[in-house]
């Protein structure tokens, strides 16, 4: 199976990486937040999804799926590295990109020191048109251009309460 990390472990990207892990693959979720983290690794989720903690505590269990804050241990082996943050409506109502754009310059940052293999960055907020482009440039000046990548979009579509169905069913 593959190798992911999700960046970000709010209901989206928990629910996203846990999916991915009870799906078989190998995944590493990162998160700056160091007590989020930390409860992850005793098993306890940060937020309530039903059925998400008995499947975060089997996939663990089963060494499929890994919480860290570190992005060198997240990316180290990724193929696919899910960008899930928080985009919060700016005063002017529009989405504040400033996580996002933070967590592709810790890809470019980081992606160089690992493994030589290309890696498919997917763009998972909730995210306005033209992300991608951002995005990618500022993984390319992060990085000095120097590992290959691409960037893609996979909207959100997850209902609180569902979330788990309308992934492995969407």
């Amino acid at each position: 199976m593959s190798n992911i990390a999700v960046i970000g472990t709010g209901y989206v990207g928990l629910v996203t990486g846990t999916c991915f892990s009870d799906l078989g693959n190998n995944v590493t979720c990162v998160d700056v937040v160091q007590e989020k983290i930390a409860g992850l690794n005793q098993g306890k989720s940060p937020i309530y999804e039903p059925g998400l903690e008995e499947m975060i505590g089997r996939n663990m269990k089963a060494g499929r799926l890994h919480f860290t804050t570190s992005y060198e241990t997240a990316l180290q082996d990724a193929e696919f590295v899910f960008i899930a943050v928080g985009t919060p409506e700016s005063p002017d109502g529009s989405a504040d990109m400033r996580y996002v754009e933070s967590a592709a310059c810790s890809i470019g940052k980081v992606a160089p020191g690992r493994a030589a293999q290309p890696m498919a960055i997917i763009n998972k907020s909730t995210v306005p048109i033209g992300t991608g482009d951002v995005v990618g440039k500022l993984v390319r000046e992060a990085s000095g251009d120097t590992f290959s990548f691409a960037v893609v979009s996979n909207p959100e579509f997850l209902r609180e309460g569902q979330a788990l169905l309308d992934f492995m069913h969407p």
